[in-house]
């Protein structure tokens, strides 16, 4: 059980994991999706063909035409050969091109359900009493174990008190996941685990989720987790975010600087650290000085020193060794300080 005020920061790096897109993969497919002059052609492929069709159906709804759609595309295509992220690309444009936003919004649902239908995290489990993504070497097994380790059964909903979320990437894998791993650990039903998970656990999504699974209201359109022909685009598209809208609402960046404020220890899981999302972090510096620890895989000695200047500068942490800098995989650094983050 996590006994110290923990936030997590989890970006594309650990959904690696689970073989989900980072950010530079989910910019190439949508990219390539875009590539609307093959159509009709020998070489077009599904998801042009079905991106296509969803602009064509909804274009009179966003106030537009299927013509215009198809160009704003385009655009995202070419924006895509000189940045790294498709957050960027809509930032990029921000208000100045609504049907850029629009297509985009629709893609990073479209491609966000397809990944998760694709992916490791199955629907349910192949065998019953097992999790719905075997193995351990991900992150979110090793944090499920960290959450219920040593705790009663009786003090189930006590397990997410110490913990907060912050997931920079779209899809729903840790809403997911973890109502599986409660009803091994504690041995409850299905409906009781899902409704601690909903209640509880404090997750923060700053860019969003193409629509909310079904058992957990009020957070979006309802979505199974990988459905990839969900009946209404527009309305799950909705969940998105571009970094600019949620810097105006004031109401969600105060929440989300909230989250990493009261975190005593912050823990970055394949978080790239990407001048964009760092800034939606931290509107001032933190005068608690946290324990901080990354994990990133393949860095060099540059990045290294860049990260720690990053974190020293935000985080307002003068002892050197309150911040660690660990080159391996997000369940590795869960896994190696797992006695750390229960104490």
């Amino acid at each position: 059980m996590i006994r110290t005020e923990t936030t997590l920061v989890i970006g594309a790096g650990a959904n690696c994991e689970i073989e989900m897109p980072d950010g530079a993969e989910l910019l190439t497919r949508i990219a390539a999706g875009f590539d609307f002059d093959r159509l009709g052609s020998q070489v077009q492929t599904r998801d042009m063909v079905a991106l296509a069709e969803i602009f064509e159906a909804n274009a009179e709804r966003l106030g537009t035409t299927y013509e215009a759609l198809l160009e704003a595309g385009k655009t995202i295509k070419q924006a895509s050969r000189v940045t790294t992220s498709i957050d960027a690309v809509l930032e990029q444009y921000g208000s100045d091109n609504a049907n850029v936003i629009a297509v985009g919004k629709i893609a990073l649902a479209y491609y966000t359900l397809q990944a998760e239908s694709k992916s490791t995290l199955a629907v349910e489990p192949r065998d019953a009493g097992d999790l719905p993504l075997r193995g351990t070497e991900n992150w979110l097994f090793q944090l499920g174990q960290l959450i219920t380790k040593g705790v009663p059964r009786a003090q189930a909903e006590q397990c997410f008190d110490k913990l907060s979320l912050v997931c920079f990437n779209y899809d729903r894998a840790i809403e997911h996941y973890m109502p599986w791993v409660l009803t091994m650990a504690f041995g409850m039903p299905m409906d009781e685990a899902r409704e601690l998970v909903s209640t509880h656990l404090r997750i923060v999504h700053p860019y969003g989720s193409p629509g909310s699974l079904p058992w957990n209201p009020g957070a979006g359109q309802p979505c199974e987790w990988g459905d990839e022909t969900p009946e209404d685009w527009l309305a799950i598209a909705k969940g998105i975010y571009t970094a600019s809208e949620r810097t105006r609402d004031k109401r969600f960046s105060s929440f989300l600087m909230a989250e990493i404020a009261s975190g005593r220890r912050l823990g970055f899981l394949g978080f790239g650290f990407d001048p964009m999302n760092t800034s939606m972090l931290f509107d001032r510096v933190l005068d608690h000085d946290p324990d901080v620890m990354v994990a990133l895989t393949g860095i060099g000695d540059g990045t290294k020193k860049a990260v720690h200047y990053l974190l020293t500068r935000n985080t307002g942490v003068r002892d050197p060794d309150l911040i660690t800098i660990a080159d391996c995989k997000a369940y590795q650094l869960l896994q190696d300080n797992g006695l750390f983050l229960e104490t």
